[in-house]
């Protein structure tokens, strides 16, 4: 498959998740919770988690944003869905890894399955908060952070 295909893939990946968004609603059951902001782009979301013993049973998320920030939350709570909290966490850093573009190793990538289609953002930095600011929300969630701000780069308390 030619760049320009994949490419093309990609962009139909993303619009579809923000024209769409999987899991998208407030999850009143959730074991831990946390909001996200994006100051330098307005981008702000709320995820939900359950947790069941060590293992995502259930996520959730609800927000306003780009088609970037909206379309990854969307991806994310399909992918972690179903794996331990170790495993969460490894996918985490990998794809902050992916968006930073520290992670360019080829067979890692395809491992991403549909998470890959968020690869092309570390080609444009003004996006890479947009990628990430649910992947920061969900850590900080599981961490029991109850905000994240892509402008502070770790959790800040709720007052």
């Amino acid at each position: 498959m030619s760049d320009a295909t994949l490419d093309a893939l990609y962009q139909e990946v993303i619009l579809d998740h923000n024209r769409r968004p999987r899991n998208f609603h407030p999850m009143p059951a959730a074991s831990c919770s946390a909001d996200g902001k994006n100051p330098s782009c307005g981008d702000q979301l709320t995820i939900w988690v359950r947790v069941d013993g060590d293992r995502v049973a259930e996520l959730s998320f609800q927000g306003i944003g780009c088609a970037i920030s909206k379309a990854s939350a969307s991806l994310l709570t399909e992918a972690v869905k179903g794996k331990t909290r170790t495993e969460a966490l490894a996918l985490y850093e990998t794809m902050h890894r992916v968006f930073t573009g520290l992670e360019t190793d080829t067979a890692v990538l395809k491992g991403l399955g549909p998470l890959r289609a968020l690869s092309g953002v570390s080609k444009f930095p003004m996006r890479v908060k947009c990628a990430s600011l649910a992947w920061h929300a969900f850590k900080a969630a599981l961490d029991g952070a109850g905000t994240v701000s892509t402008e502070s780069g770790a959790p800040t308390p709720v007052s």
